[in-house]
């Protein structure tokens, strides 16, 4: 039985614009273009907030509208930030590995410039043991994000809030890296505290496992959408906003992981008073 839905209407074909963008930013990586990487993906971001907020002013709901949204945030926010992490995690190993007696900051310079033309073949470091493997742990990012849309699309709790970290905001998380990255690469410089501490390959191995877990967790967090815009009904989510706009403009590259990292901590805070008043009222 054909279907009677129109497949190339406004909040598909920007559904469709966000795959794309979460395709071309997998190319960047494999081109060597690792600093377009998280610009193409954050154009998908917007794509997928427009292709709802299309959907709703048009009232052109669908079921293959809402599978269409799926697969293409796999692609995006799953197949991508995977990808990229893939790579991270690969950098960070050759960073951590720098000679001894050497400047840690002219050696991370170094590092990421044979990463930009792509001479990453012709390392002087070889991984060897778990180190050769590790990369690959990238990967569990795409296999949770698969687990995670499943489960947001049969769950009904997930209609107004969320159970579990989105996939679009994991992904913005790991965009920080690569933005970091380019962001000393490009200006200021390494500070000795970047390879040393933050690009640790354990250190960034952890948090790829503890983002990718989070998005299969119960952690119940608040949703960004405005029904109005009265203060006693939005109170957490204009404190967020307002906290996250000095975080951007105060901490500028690290605006995005810290937000992210915020994020269920709002939440959590938000959820206590309700619980304490409900307890009361069951007493």
């Amino acid at each position: 039985m054909k279907p009677d839905v129109k497949l190339f209407n406004l909040p598909n074909l920007l559904t469709a614009g966000n795959m794309l963008s979460g395709i071309l930013s997998i190319l960047c990586v494999f081109m060597g273009r690792f600093e377009w990487a998280p610009w193409f993906i954050f154009l998908g971001a917007i794509f997928d907030f427009l292709d709802g907020f299309a959907a709703r002013l048009t009232k052109q709901y669908s079921e293959l509208g809402k599978q269409m949204d799926s697969l293409a945030d796999m692609i995006t926010f799953g197949v991508a930030p995977g990808i990229i992490m893939m790579v991270i995690i690969a950098i960070s190993i050759e960073m951590g590995s720098y000679p001894e007696g050497a400047n840690v900051s002219e050696y991370a310079d170094y590092v990421l410039e044979k990463w930009k033309l792509g001479l990453f073949h012709d390392s002087s470091i070889q991984f060897e043991g778990i180190y050769k493997y590790l990369p690959f742990l990238g990967l569990i990012i795409p296999v949770f994000s698969l687990f995670r849309l499943a489960k947001f699309n049969i769950d009904t709790r997930q209609s107004e809030s969320f159970i579990g970290m989105p996939t679009p905001a994991v992904t913005l998380f790991f965009t920080s890296f690569p933005l970091a990255l380019w962001w000393y690469f490009s200006t200021e410089g390494f500070p000795p505290y970047f390879p040393e501490k933050i690009f640790q390959p354990i250190f960034v191995c952890s948090l790829v496992v503890l983002m990718s877990l989070s998005l299969v967790s119960e952690i119940p967090l608040f949703s960004l959408k405005f029904k109005n815009f009265k203060w006693k009904e939005n109170e957490v989510r204009y404190i967020f906003l307002t906290v996250s706009l000095i975080l951007i403009l105060t901490t500028k590259v690290w605006a995005i992981a810290l937000i992210v990292f915020l994020y269920p901590v709002f939440s959590i805070i938000s959820r206590k008073p309700k619980n304490k008043t409900k307890k009361r009222n069951e007493v």
